[in-house]
């Protein structure tokens, strides 16, 4: 004798079933002991899960919501593996029938860059782990499945030059409460080379002294805390735009960069969302009459490579820029292009 949850119109009940365990199908072999009863049915699950019962719905939410904490990865392998189940719902396949044939040729008829293409398959092979773990499939498909090969000697990014970071400074109006803040922000992206998501995540305690200096205090991607020092003229830019902005007094726990009201030009109470600040880096460059092509992480390009320049150790400056593998830091050196550009226009014509 067995149990089972059964779908009716308000969610699910236990079922006795006159069958063996050998008989039941992985997705059935749910007891109350492993798995607690879904009150609510999802009706955006898709059709592949909904036809698999509570066990393969219980699944997507732990492999959605529990198992992925960063929000760009958990959009990133939604969207993924829904466009997946959904080119497979139309082939007529069942989720227990998908193999790894499946997972490749879909791979293969994608139109999309290599990087992206592995971006989807990560997805699948975590997602197919949760349906294995919770008895929905037998088998991963996409565990053997192998992906393009990507290989990366040079990142994308463009990078900001020394001359273009001045003139991006000198353009802004500090006459403002808004200007001294872009001015303070741009400042931290130079001097520093964070991301903008850690400059969104500043608040008013995490600029701070130490006794012979002040530190900033990033919180940046995967929840790492890194403390870096404020050079001399970062520290002016900084405490510039706190005595404008009224916020030496705060709470350390605000925002320390405020959003703003666009006809009064004052600051709310609300911070800077990281994409704000890349609209504001966007808008500043624009304004100082810069490549259009450049963007925040620009700053991270330009500044890297300009400190391997001056002869700074590398491994000093994978440390400046919070890289675990200084194959990465080089990604953002720019000094081959250079080198580069010198050769080819040495070509006889």
């Amino acid at each position: 004798m067995s149990c089972c949850y059964l779908q009716h119109s308000h969610g699910y009940h236990l079922k006795t079933l006159n069958a063996q365990p050998d008989q039941l199908l992985p997705s059935q072999l749910i007891g109350s002991a492993t798995l607690p009863v879904l009150a609510t049915f999802d009706p955006n699950l898709p059709v592949l899960l909904q036809q698999q019962g509570p066990a393969a719905q219980f699944a997507w939410e732990e492999f959605i919501f529990a198992k992925i904490r960063n929000p760009h990865t958990r959009l990133a392998y939604e969207r993924a593996v829904k466009q997946f189940l959904k080119h497979c719902e139309q082939l007529g396949r069942e989720l227990p029938q998908i193999s790894p044939r499946d997972v490749a040729s879909y791979l293969d008829q994608l139109n999309l860059a290599t990087a992206t293409k592995k971006l989807h398959l990560a997805g699948l092979r975590h997602f197919f782990d949760t349906l294995v773990t919770r008895h929905v499939v037998i088998l991963n498909p996409a565990h053997s499945v192998r992906g393009d090969r990507l290989q990366v000697l040079e990142g994308k990014t463009p990078e900001i030059t020394v001359q273009q970071t001045r003139q991006l400074l000198q353009s802004i109006d500090t006459s403002t409460v808004v200007g001294l803040r872009d001015r303070a922000i741009l400042g931290i992206l130079k001097y520093t080379i964070v991301r903008r998501g850690a400059v969104a995540r500043l608040r008013r305690g995490d600029f701070y002294d130490v006794g012979d200096q002040y530190c900033l205090r990033f919180t940046e991607k995967g929840g790492k805390y890194r403390e870096i020092p404020v050079r001399h003229d970062l520290r002016q830019f900084i405490a510039e735009y706190i005595a404008a902005a009224k916020i030496e007094y705060s709470e350390k726990n605000t925002p320390l960069f405020r959003s703003v009201i666009r006809r009064t030009k004052q600051l709310t109470m609300n911070g800077m969302t990281p994409g704000d600040i890349g609209r504001m880096v966007k808008r500043r460059i624009s304004d100082a009459g810069l490549p259009s092509i450049l963007s925040p992480h620009s700053f991270r390009a330009g500044t890297i490579t300009d400190l391997l320049s001056q002869g700074v150790p590398l491994e000093d400056v994978q440390n400046l820029a919070g890289h675990a593998d200084p194959r990465t830091t080089r990604l953002y050196d720019r000094r081959q292009r250079k080198v580069t550009r010198n050769v080819v226009e040495r070509i006889s014509t």
